[in-house]
């Protein structure tokens, strides 16, 4: 990105699911309900409002495999983070 765009990228794995969590969705043997109750569950176990600042994520993108927003883990992310932090504009690109 760095190179390309001029961008940083920084890692943030308090923010992914955990492995075990991803292969139970991606083979079927989890809903899509109970990953996402089971993600953000595990984000706010992680306390994730109170360990990146809001002003760590003004301006960035978020990240995931998935192409649109309905069915990943970067919308639940965002959502959550709007509902601790308020005032966050999400845009799904």
């Amino acid at each position: 990105l760095r190179s390309m765009c001029g961008l940083d990228y920084s890692h943030r794995l308090e923010l992914a699911p955990t492995q075990e969590m991803l292969d139970g969705y991606r083979s079927k043997k989890t809903t899509w309900g109970e990953y996402e109750t089971g993600f953000l569950e595990l984000i706010a176990q992680r306390c994730v409002e109170q360990t990146i600042a809001p002003e760590d994520l003004d301006g960035a993108c978020l990240l995931c495999s998935e192409d649109k927003p309905h069915r990943c883990h970067r919308r639940l992310v965002a959502e959550y983070l709007s509902e601790r932090w308020g005032g966050i504009k999400i845009t799904h690109l």
